[in-house]
């Protein structure tokens, strides 16, 4: 193969191990789980995309203007020094929605030798055939990815994703229904945050009438991660308007992207079989001539534009690796904790009780944490959060509690009785009104007293009537808290459990247990109240007495004071002290039935003070703790789960055909990421080895600020946006040391020789 004339400005070894570790990553599978930077080829049929591959690579790829890409494909190319002789590997990745004994048989597809005429379409082809696609063969697309690697003096260091052109009317090949999957398939490589997406705009036609251009700018709305390539500009009449609106176009001056615009000249058919040099020659003298001349060199032809790709690609992996790091980091925990609540494997009912018993421990040391308010476990979460603040049970049971004593205080009373009331207020009644009633009542209820006395049922009978709004209070903060526990509980149980197995337990055994605490709960509402509601006033509390005294006392001495106050008496004198007397007497009452319907009422409000401590308190202590809170470890406890049948343990914890799936898959990706994060974590070993023979040298790369380069969560250096190496994306005050990062991946890549094919030890 003829080696390209423009040298590619950076193909060093440590761009070629930056590249290598993502495509290691990729080969790894990772990529089904966690986006990684990758560059996607997108346009319509017949935009030139094989044209382009082939101009890139040198090889030749099938480029008839009908169907011919119903797969994508990974085209790996790396740059080798002028002694190492050109290598390919070809091979099929399959897709996730292939059994294991497809997987197998498409893995067996390997190609290790240079095709004849470096023609890759007979190669294609075959492939096609072994992915089954095309034709009669029942498949039109698959989701299988076939990979071609090229290692050679001409190529440069870039990986890219070529995918099956869009079109939109079917023929005999392809129908309406295989456009909408091309669709599907195109949109999905694109929808990935991480991706450069290459569109690709044939000249031949309008711009706005291909497909590509919709919808990179429906996915990239601000063009952040988009690179435009025009092609076939020869074919546009010279001086025409079609050629100034497509050279616009490529000064990125009408749609406008960040990375912005490419043009390249495709073959045609007349030289479809010309060598790349001369394909790079007639090209070359193409752009020297007309307005394309006015192009800066950078933006059109193939040769810069496999530097340009291979650039663009280093800086999209350099940007977005510490995010890959994290989310790697994200999947592998989330993985762990749910394979954790799914348990061992469990065909047996020893396996299945075994299974039943861990959680029913776990549920009871969490339970007992919530409800006695030692927050440790990190089931709790964070307390600032809403669902955080739900788990612990303690905290909400005293909140709830506090505000149940607040509001009994408030609005405990059916009628406050005060010194004076508005006419119509139903809460508030003035005291001389409330008297009136309380005498009309003792009529009533007249018994063999004397005239002057009352019967002293009537103080009951006036607490009654007091405190008839206690019992919707004590029901309603009763349900609230037993919502409380109910949601606790079902947290509990989905932390330590399967959601399925969570379910039938909670049929089975939880659901009659919680019922069972709340009407035990209900009764002893009953219990607290029924004494208040049916029986006579008793108490024994010396704070009755205390209160009805003090009620008198403060009555007696507001009477005196208005008593002076109405005689007009300001500075008394002994002199003057029949005359206060006369003042103070006057203001006494002489109406003995108002005189001993003061007296019940003063009785029934100091009672009604008594009381209401006595409620709260008993509510609180006798109900919601020693019915409910206190019994919550039982209802899950391991004892219950040695009691229960061997036929109860199986419907309870047998496991259906979806757990172990569910299983199967996690383990999966559990073991695909953590292969991954094995690679990255030698990669930040690695690298705090250099940093420390570093310091013990004092030989440190310059950086752009001074202090400690900073890391991210697994020991990788950041960079700054501002700077023209290889630093992370972060604020130019945190540094890093210029180049280190790459000279890591090469290492790691030097020491990592596990991948079969191209990148291996032996053949890299």
């Amino acid at each position: 193969m003829e080696v390209h004339d423009a040298a590619v400005p950076l193909q060093s070894k440590d761009h070629r191990m930056l590249m290598d570790i993502i495509d290691k990553l990729r080969s790894k599978g990772i990529n089904r789980y966690v986006n990684l930077p990758q560059i996607v080829v997108c346009g319509d049929q017949s935009s030139g995309k094989s044209s382009v591959l082939q101009a890139i690579s040198g090889m030749s790829f099938p480029t008839k203007d009908s169907l011919c890409t119903r797969f994508a494909t990974e085209l790996i190319l790396r740059h080798t020094d002028e002694r190492t002789e050109e290598k390919c590997h070809i091979s099929i990745s399959p897709g996730a929605d292939r059994s294991a004994d497809e997987k197998a048989r498409l893995e067996q597809f390997q190609y290790s030798e240079i095709p004849d005429q470096h023609d890759i379409g007979a190669l294609v082809d075959e492939a096609k055939e072994v992915m089954g696609v095309g034709g009669e063969r029942g498949r039109t697309f698959c989701k299988d990815v076939l990979r071609i690697e090229l290692s050679g003096p001409a190529q440069p260091h870039l990986t890219i994703v070529d995918l099956p052109g869009l079109f939109r009317a079917g023929n005999k090949e392809q129908s309406a229904d295989d456009a909408a999957i091309v669709q599907s398939l195109v949109r999905s490589y694109m929808r990935n945050p991480r991706s450069i997406i290459l569109a690709v705009v044939s000249a031949q036609s309008n711009f706005a009438l291909q497909e590509v251009t919709q919808h990179a700018r429906e996915i990239d709305v601000r063009g952040v991660r988009t690179l435009g390539l025009i092609t076939k500009p020869d074919t546009l009449d010279v001086g025409s308007a079609s050629e100034r609106d497509y050279f616009d176009l490529a000064r990125n001056r009408d749609v406008k992207f960040r990375l912005g615009w490419h043009v390249m000249r495709n073959r045609n058919f007349k030289t479809r079989n010309a060598t790349n040099d001369e394909r790079d020659q007639a090209e070359a003298a193409f752009f020297d001539q007309g307005v394309w001349a006015g192009l800066p060199r950078s933006q059109k032809g193939a040769s810069s534009l496999r530097s340009r790709l291979s650039e663009v690609l280093k800086d999209q992996i350099l940007d977005q690796l510490p995010d890959v790091l994290e989310e790697i980091q994200r999947g592998i925990k989330d993985c762990s904790g749910r394979l954790e609540k799914l348990g061992a494997a469990r065909g047996t009912v020893a396996e299945q009780r075994k299974y039943l018993l861990n959680a029913s421990h776990q549920f009871s040391i969490l339970i007992t944490e919530a409800k006695d308010g030692v927050y440790r476990a990190k089931f709790f979460g964070s307390g600032r959060e809403e669902k955080g603040y739900h788990k612990r049970l303690r905290a909400v049971v005293q909140n709830t509690l506090t505000e149940f004593s607040h509001k009994m205080r408030l609005k405990g009373r059916a009628r406050e009785i005060v010194e004076g009331a508005p006419e119509g207020d139903l809460v508030r009644i003035s005291r001389a009104d409330y008297l009136k009633e309380v005498k009309d009542l003792m009529k009533r209820t007249r018994g063999c007293e004397l005239p002057g006395t009352y019967n002293p049922l009537i103080i009951g009978e006036l607490f009654r009537e007091q405190c008839t709004p206690w019992r919707a209070l004590l029901e309603d903060f009763s349900s609230d808290i037993f919502e409380a526990v109910d949601l606790t509980v079902s947290e509990a149980l989905s932390y330590t459990l399967d959601e399925d197995t969570k379910t039938k337990l909670w049929s089975e055994l939880i659901n009659d247990a919680l019922e069972k605490l709340n009407r035990l709960l209900q009764n002893k509402v009953n219990e607290v109240l029924q004494p208040h509601e049916d029986g006579h006033p008793i108490t024994y509390n010396h704070y009755l007495t205390e209160n009805v005294q003090k009620i008198r006392t403060d009555r007696f001495r507001d009477s005196i004071k208005n008593g002076l106050h109405d005689a007009g008496v300001r500075k008394a004198s002994y002199a003057d002290l029949p005359a206060c007397l006369d003042a103070i007497m006057k203001r006494t009452e002489a109406d003995m039935e108002t005189v001993a319907a003061s007296d019940a009422v003063d009785w029934m409000e100091a009672y009604y003070k008594v009381a209401l401590k006595e409620v709260v308190d008993n509510f609180s202590k006798l109900a919601i703790e020693a019915c409910l809170i206190s019994k919550l470890p039982e209802l899950f406890a391991p004892q219950i789960v040695y009691e229960l049948s061997d036929n109860t343990v199986s419907r309870i914890a047998a496991e259906s055909w979806e757990i172990a799936d569910e299983r199967r898959f996690l383990t999966d990706k559990l073991e695909v990421l953590a292969s991954g994060m094995t690679e990255l974590q030698r990669l930040s070993k690695h690298h705090q080895r250099t940093n420390d023979a570093e310091d013990r040298t004092g030989n440190m790369y310059t950086s752009s600020s001074v202090g400690s380069p900073v890391r991210s969560s697994v020991g990788f250096p950041v960079r700054s946006p501002v700077g023209s190496g290889l630093y992370w994306n972060r604020p130019a005050s945190e540094s890093y040391e210029e180049g280190s990062l790459v000279e890591d991946m090469a290492a790691v890549v030097e020491e990592e020789a596990e991948t079969p094919g191209l990148f291996s030890s032996s053949s890299a």
